[in-house]
């Protein structure tokens, strides 16, 4: 019996998607222009990285030629590779271009809501809101309460927030109410229960996510951000392919912050690795343990955390490479009848103004030993995916998706 996997670079766009416009992105492209920066020496970093971006596997893979399908080849890619997958781009239907809604659209799930965001004014969140956060988590107040860098809010607000107890709560232009707390001060389960209770406060508003962002530090040794972040997420919409494979007893391994993401529900077995490297190395001893009619869903964040948020051109690329790097190791995993799917959810172009996700296409490069190479084209859902799958699972098909 085959095997899935399902592996998501967070925010890895390949070209603007046709709605772009809309969401004020048009002209946006984060494999598109970190290629050209890097071709053209502007993507370069001190004992980081040098020269052109360097992703032989993946463009092996197809992932030069499926950025053509979405607009443009990128700069430094051949056009006349032979790859040895089928590659294609996927547009979103879904009216966002937030983390859960992809990865829901990606799953086979029909997400036909738009989610609630927070006003850029100060103070963003509404009275009610505020107050019944105060009230529930016996706090003393709140900082912030307005959009912000998070790095840059915890650097602002830290100390006052050690010194009262008072929580720091910031958006983005994202559906997102995040809550940042000092580990040790205030208490990392103390957190969680407070951005639990904010999920409650948020579900009629219909926002994307809670996140809980804890950190540690003073303000004499500087602020950082912990590895103990924890997504409160809406639940997804049904029948997607998480649900069709628990139904069914298969094997799940949710990697990364895809039990966040789909609020833990049909999620199997779920491991977070504290940075791209972690989350890789539980991908492959998942692999070798996965059995026949198993799936492996992953999440890599850092590429939208860690470079594109901080429109960090220099560090995505070394990332990326860092990731082609360690493709081998997995590709030499797979059994004959294994497909493997890698994709992203939104984009977050680094050379973008603000830092915001862009509304983008994203990539399709679909491996199976004994899949032919061939072109998927440009596909009108990221649900085409979850179809896929579930067809090579032999599970019942999402009701959204055509499989390729």
């Amino acid at each position: 019996m085959p095997r899935a996997l399902l592996i998501v670079l967070d925010s890895f766009g390949i070209g603007h998607a046709p709605d772009a416009r809309d969401f004020g992105d048009e002209g946006a492209n984060t494999l598109g222009h970190i290629a050209a920066a890097c071709h053209a020496g502007h993507g370069d970093s001190a004992g980081l990285r040098a020269g052109a971006l360097r992703l032989p596997v993946l463009e092996g893979l197809g992932l030069g030629l499926a950025a053509q399908t979405a607009g443009s080849l990128p700069a430094g890619f051949a056009a006349d590779i032979k790859p040895c997958g089928a590659f294609g781009s996927a547009i979103e239907t879904a009216p966002g271009k937030d983390t859960p809604s992809g990865h829901w659209e990606m799953a086979g799930a029909g997400v036909d809501f738009a989610p609630g965001y927070f006003p850029a004014a100060t103070p963003s969140f509404p009275a009610t809101l505020t107050e019944a956060l105060i009230r529930d988590g016996a706090l003393p107040g709140i900082l912030g309460n307005c959009h912000a860098s998070g790095t840059q809010i915890i650097a602002d607000f830290g100390t006052e927030h050690m010194r009262t107890g008072k929580p720091i709560c910031y958006t983005s232009v994202d559906s997102v109410l995040q809550i940042a707390a000092h580990e040790e001060t205030f208490g990392l389960q103390r957190l969680y229960e407070l951005c639990y209770m904010a999920r409650r406060l948020c579900d009629p508003l219909k926002i994307g996510r809670v996140i809980a962002r804890p950190f540690v530090g003073t303000d004499a040794t500087g602020f950082r951000r912990t590895a103990h972040r924890k997504d409160f997420a809406m639940p997804p919409p049904p029948g997607h392919l998480l649900d069709l494979a628990s139904a069914a007893g298969r094997a799940i391994v949710s990697i990364g912050k895809i039990g966040d993401i789909f609020a833990h529900r049909a999620t199997g077995q779920e491991l977070k690795g504290a940075d791209n490297d972690a989350n890789f190395d539980h991908m492959l001893a998942a692999l070798q343990s996965l059995p026949e009619g198993g799936l492996i869903f992953a999440n890599f964040v850092d590429f939208d955390s860690e470079y594109g948020h901080r429109r960090d051109v220099a560090g995505y690329a070394a990332a990326l490479e860092r990731f082609d790097a360690r493709l081998p190791a997995l590709l030499a995993h797979l059994n004959p009848d294994d497909l493997m799917i890698i994709t992203a959810d939104h984009g977050n172009d680094p050379t973008w103004r603000g830092t915001d996700h862009t509304r983008e296409q994203v990539p399709i490069l679909a491996f199976s030993p004994n899949l032919p190479a061939r072109s998927l084209g440009q596909r009108k859902t990221f649900a085409d995916m979850g179809t896929t799958l579930a067809q090579h699972l032999g599970l019942p098909v999402p009701e959204f998706g055509i499989a390729f």
